[in-house]
């Protein structure tokens, strides 16, 4: 199996505050991690940091996804390498409806792996077909990305965006975050239907109950802005019971 994400002794900062201390660590192709951490550890900033965000200065590590040095990417060519992320509270875009970002967005991404642009019909079936996978009403195609979307549906948005544009690497931020059982259930199937032998996932979680349905080869504890910890599956149910402490 080849490297998929490759981070080495990684340092970021924001408003000259340190939040990232030395954070290593290999992702490879195939296998699904978790990071787990209490709040204040660094999840969120690592997850911004990966995403290209600019208020986030990565002052010492390296960091190299499918081979190429991630920090000299912006954030199209970070989407179009093979790298989605998905983040904790998803953006409200008023004015732009999901068909419409969906299908410009796609095609751009298509376009930058060099694959010919789908049809408005030939898109218009896949979305059927993903939304209805996702559980997802045909009525929010028309609506604006997020606009009035309860919690719920907000991460089910962001699994059906994963699912068209087929990444590489999905880096999901407490997408558990707010779900009641039926949509943990959902998203988690979306979660796991990308699973593949060359596709990895990486769930940032603070509780167990995701990695009941999305089970993890491997469970980090992020604190103190560096991994302390890492093991298998069986960590998260440790840390469950007994706390980061």
């Amino acid at each position: 199996m080849a490297n998929l994400l490759e981070m080495q002794d990684l340092h970021v900062s924001t408003s000259e505050m340190p939040i990232l201390k030395g954070l290593s660590l290999t992702i490879r192709e195939g296998e699904t991690h978790a990071i787990m951490g209490p709040n204040g550890a660094g999840k969120s900033t690592f997850v911004k940091m990966l995403a290209g965000h600019p208020s986030y200065e990565v002052t010492k590590g390296s960091v190299f996804f499918k081979g190429k040095d991630l920090l000299d990417l912006d954030v199209e060519e970070r989407s179009h390498l093979g790298l989605f992320v998905g983040f904790q509270y998803p953006l409200e875009i008023p004015g732009v409806s999901n068909r419409e970002f969906l299908f410009l967005a796609l095609n751009a991404q298509r376009k930058g792996r060099d694959l010919p642009p789908l049809s408005k019909e030939a898109f218009e079936s896949l979305l059927d077909l993903q939304m209805e996978a996702m559980e997802i009403r045909s009525e929010f195609k028309s609506r604006n990305i997020n606009e009035g979307f309860s919690g719920g549906e907000k991460k089910k948005n962001e699994i059906l965006q994963m699912s068209l544009f087929e990444p590489d690497l999905a880096v999901l931020d407490e997408t558990d975050s707010g779900l009641d059982i039926d949509a943990i259930r959902v998203v988690a199937n979306g979660i796991n239907r990308m699973k593949s032998p060359k596709k990895s996932i990486l769930l940032i979680t603070h509780y167990q109950r995701l990695l009941d349905y999305v089970l993890p080869d491997f469970v980090h504890v992020l604190s103190g802005g560096k991994i302390i910890r890492s093991g298998g599956a069986e960590l998260a149910l440790e840390l469950e019971e007994k706390g980061y402490a």
